[in-house]
């Protein structure tokens, strides 16, 4: 049997493929009443970073939600409670798949706003500082966010004025459909970091349990030098821009480039390192089934969930 981290790491990335996958299923049933911003590609980076983080780290996400969202919470009845649109959800229905929020878990918001959650998370972590609450601060951010602004503002004052937070860059290669080499005047945002008072760390792996590591030390070392420390992981997103279904007749990126990536698939790359590493087929497949009835559940669950009344569209509003 593997070990509880092994464990751990595998349900998370399961978790996340099979909700996505019931996205997929259920979605054309026209009853989620959310936009979809799916995360099929990008598990391992959710699964890693969240794991390390425990249960007293606070992330902040982008609308591409669902994998940290799951990662973090494992909570699917939540999950689908919000995305249906019911009151049985945290948010009663009000924050869609876009802003999914579940502070109790420690993930604090996600935004359809790109780059904005980034001062946020950078004003949370600054808040702990002054608090000594020891809780470390994650935010994740993709492609489009490094060419705005407020990154680099919110990363130099991080670094001027000593703010342990993690930048969690998931890099695919595209800012919506567009590519790096259309957007960057420059060869490396890495470099350019680098000129900062900034630890940097980075991997172009599909291994949740390298990103795990990863950021364990991205952690200690932040603890250590009171420092921000920015992350620069490479992944490839399996579906369109927002939607549930492929978008390679747009031209932008090649069906090629797809498959290379989906041999290392990052579920099936965990799965099999579990089976090299002792853990039995039957095993695997025990967390599989347990897992899938979960979701089987909150989907019912969401389903039968009343909306919420009309006089909760002004509730907890400034």
């Amino acid at each position: 049997m593997a070990n509880n981290l092994e464990t751990e790491i595998y349900r998370k990335l399961y978790l996340i493929r099979s909700s996505e996958e019931n996205v997929i299923r259920y979605y054309p049933q026209d009853q989620m009443k959310t936009p979809m911003h799916m995360s099929m590609g990008e598990e391992a980076i959710a699964a890693g970073v969240c794991s390390a983080l425990g249960n007293e780290g606070q992330v902040f996400g982008t609308y591409r939600s669902h994998a940290i969202y799951l990662a973090k919470t494992e909570d699917s009845d939540d999950f689908f409670a919000e995305i249906y649109g019911k009151s049985s959800a945290l948010l009663k229905g009000k924050g869609g798949s876009m802003h999914l929020s579940a502070p109790r878990h420690g993930f604090m918001l996600t935004s359809a706003i790109v780059a904005s959650n980034i001062p946020v998370a950078v004003g949370a972590a600054f808040a702990n500082k002054q608090q000594g609450n020891k809780k470390a601060v994650a935010v994740f951010f993709g492609d489009g966010a490094v060419d705005e602004g407020v990154f680099w503002e919110s990363l130099n004052a991080a670094c001027l004025m000593k703010i342990p937070v993690l930048f969690v860059y998931e890099d695919n290669g595209y800012a919506v459909h567009s590519p790096v080499s259309e957007r960057h005047g420059y060869t490396s945002v890495t470099e350019i970091v680098k000129k900062f008072n900034c630890l940097v760390k980075g991997a172009d792996t599909t291994d949740a349990e390298e990103i795990y590591n990863l950021t364990l030390d991205c952690l200690f070392r932040m603890k250590e030098t009171s420092q921000p420390c920015f992350l620069h992981l490479k992944y490839y997103r399996y579906l369109e821009h927002v939607g549930i279904g492929e978008d390679f007749k747009a031209g932008y990126r090649s069906k090629h480039e797809f498959e290379e990536w989906k041999k290392r698939d990052p579920v099936l790359t965990y799965r099999n390192k579990l089976l090299e590493s002792g853990f039995k087929e039957s095993e695997i497949i025990a967390i599989e089934k347990e897992i899938n009835l979960k979701i089987e559940r909150s989907i019912i669950k969401a389903q039968e969930a009343a909306f919420p009344d009309k006089e909760e569209l002004h509730t907890n509003l400034y």
